[in-house]
C-alpha cells in the first residue's frame, strides 16, 4: 500500500531540537564493588597485595589500640594504588590523587577511604626498608619456584635525571660562604621571631591573623632547612674531593662540586651524549626468565665499581650463587675482574680496543702486567661461545631499562635524595616482576 505523502515542512517554524536537560534527577544505585568488572586486572592486583607480609610497613604506625588520635590508612591499600599507578605509568601523587576520585578502578581500591597527595607521596618514599625487603619476598618466590635463576645475570645501568638544576652545583668557597650567609640569615629570623617588639606580630612581619607570628616561622623553618641543605652538600663535596684523589681521569683536577638543591645528585654524562644532574640506577637481571633480580641507585658517575656490589645483592636476595656476569664495556676494571675470578665468577665483558701506541694490538692478546684472571677474560671474549652469550646481555638488560623508563616512570625524578630515588626504583622493579610473573606470584 502506498505510504500517503507528507507536506513540505514549513521552513518559516521555528525548528524542533533534542536539547540536554541537565537538571534531570538521576537515581543509579549501586555499590564500589560495581564499580568495577569481576574480571578487571585491579581485582587480581588487590588479590595479589592481599597475600603479602606487610609487617615491616606496620611497624611505623603510631595510632594504636584505643589511643586518641585518627586511624592511619592501611599499607595495603596505599601499596595497590601505586602498584597499579606505576603500572599506568603514574608517578605523581597530585595525579593519583585526582584519579582516586576520578576513575572507577581508583575508586575501587580506594573504597570510599579519604586521601590527599601528601599522604600518597610520603607513603611512595618514606618506607625504603620494607620496600626493599618486598622486593625480595616477591623476587623469592619465583626463584623458589623454579622460574627465575640467578645463575647467569645481566647488569646495566640507566642514567636517571634527578630534581636539581646544573646551576645548583657549588664549588667549596661557594658553599662555606653559603653556609655563613644561611646561618646568619637563620639566626636574624629568630632573633626577629624573639624580639619584644614581635609579640603582637603584625602584617609586615607574617603573622598570622591571631598574632602568632606563623610567617615568621614559616620564614625560619625555610631558613633552617637551606642551611641543613647547604651543610649536605659541603658534606657531598667532601666525598667527590677524595673521589677525585682516587681518580685517573683527565677531568680530575676540576673542582670538585655538589649541588645544594640535591647534595647527593652527581652531573654524569647522560645517553644524549650531555652532562645533567643524575642518579645512577642499577639494574640486574635474569637473561633467561628476564625478571629484575636487583636493584640499586647510586651517586656514582661511572659502572665500573658496582658490579660486585650488585652480585653481593643479587646473592643475598636470592640465596643463590652468581657463577656468571654480564656487563658492557663501562664496567671494565682490571680490579674487578681479580676479584670476580677470587669469587669463581665467570664475567662477559667486552674488551676495549687498545690505544693506538700501545705495544700490543690484539685487544685479546695478554699484556705483560696482566693476572692470570684478566688473560683468561681476554682469551673468553675472543671465542665465539662467549660472543654469542654476551649478546643476550643487551636482548635483556636493554629493553628492560626501555620499559621501565618509557613506562614505569625511570624518566627525571620528581624526588630529591638516593632513598627516596631507590624508593621509586624499587616500585617500578616490583610492578615489572608483577607484570611479568603475575600468575605465579597469586
Amino acid at each position: 500500500m502506498a505510504q500517503p505523502s507528507q507536506p513540505p515542512p514549513d521552513l518559516n517554524a521555528p525548528p524542533r531540537l533534542r536539547r540536554p536537560d541537565r537538571q534531570q534527577l538521576l537515581v543509579q544505585p549501586r555499590t564500589l564493588d560495581e564499580l568495577v568488572p569481576a574480571d578487571h586486572p585491579v581485582r587480581a592486583l588487590w588479590a595479589l597485595v592481599q597475600r603479602w607480609d606487610l609487617t615491616l610497613f606496620l611497624q611505623g604506625i603510631r595510632a594504636r589500640g584505643e589511643r586518641p588520635g585518627r586511624a592511619a590508612t592501611d599499607p595495603q591499600l596505599l601499596i595497590a594504588l601505586w602498584l597499579y599507578a606505576t603500572i599506568e605509568g603514574i608517578g605523581c601523587g597530585r595525579q593519583l590523587a585526582r584519579l582516586c576520585i576520578e576513575s572507577d578502578p581508583y575508586k575501587w581500591l580506594r573504597g570510599g577511604v579519604s586521601l590527599n597527595y601528601h599522604t600518597l607521596n610520603d607513603f611512595r618514599v618514606g618506607h625504603q626498608d620494607a620496600l626493599d625487603e618486598l622486593f625480595t619476598a616477591t623476587l623469592g618466590r619465583l626463584v623458589h619456584g623454579g622460574l627465575v635463576s640467578v645463575t647467569r645475570i645481566s647488569q646495566d645501568g640507566l642514567r636517571v635525571r634527578a630534581s636539581a638544576g646544573t646551576g645548583s652545583f657549588r664549588t667549596r668557597p661557594t658553599l662555606e660562604k653559603c653556609l655563613a650567609d644561611a646561618e646568619a640569615h637563620l639566626a636574624d629570623l629568630k632573633k626577629r621571631r624573639d624580639s619584644p617588639a614581635n609579640e603582637g606580630g603584625n602584617g609586615n612581619d607574617g603573622g598570622g591573623e591571631d598574632g602568632g607570628g606563623n610567617g615568621n616561622d614559616l620564614h625560619a623553618a625555610l631558613a633552617a632547612d637551606r642551611l641543613d641543605r647547604v651543610k649536605a652538600a659541603l658534606a657531598e663535596v667532601a666525598k667527590v674531593e677524595a673521589a677525585k684523589e682516587k681518580s685517573h681521569d683527565k677531568k680530575r683536577e676540576l673542582p670538585a662540586r655538589a649541588s645544594t638543591t640535591d647534595p647527593e645528585s652527581r652531573v654524569m654524562k647522560m645517553p644524549n651524549g650531555g652532562y645533567n644532574p643524575a642518579f645512577n640506577v642499577q639494574l640486574a637481571s635474569d637473561p633467561e626468565s628476564r625478571a629484575i633480580v636487583g636493584v640499586m641507585v647510586s651517586s656514582s658517575g661511572v659502572d665500573s665499581p658496582l658490579s660486585e656490589v650488585m652480585r653481593q645483592q643479587v646473592e643475598q636476595r636470592t640465596g643463590g650463587k652468581v657463577s656468571e656476569h654480564m656487563i658492557d664495556g663501562g664496567y671494565v676494571n682490571l680490579d674487578a675482574i681479580d676479584t670476580a675470578a677470587a669469587s669463581e665468577v665467570t664475567l662477559y665483558m667486552p674488551v676495549p680496543k687498545p690505544n693506538k701506541n700501545a705495544k700490543v694490538q690484539d685487544r685479546y692478546a695478554r699484556r705483560e702486567d696482566d693476572s692470570d684472571a684478566v688473560a683468561a677474560w681476554r682469551a673468553r671474549m675472543s671465542s665465539e661461545a662467549a660472543k654469542e652469550i654476551y649478546k643476550d646481555r643487551a636482548s635483556t638488560s636493554e629493553t628492560i631499562n626501555a620499559d621501565l623508563r618509557t613506562f614505569r616512570g625511570m624518566s627525571p625524578f620528581a624526588v630529591r635524595g638516593i632513598a627516596k630515588a631507590a624508593c621509586v626504583a624499587l616500585w617500578s622493579a616490583l610492578v615489572y616482576n608483577i607484570m611479568s610473573f603475575s600468575p605465579a606470584l597469586t
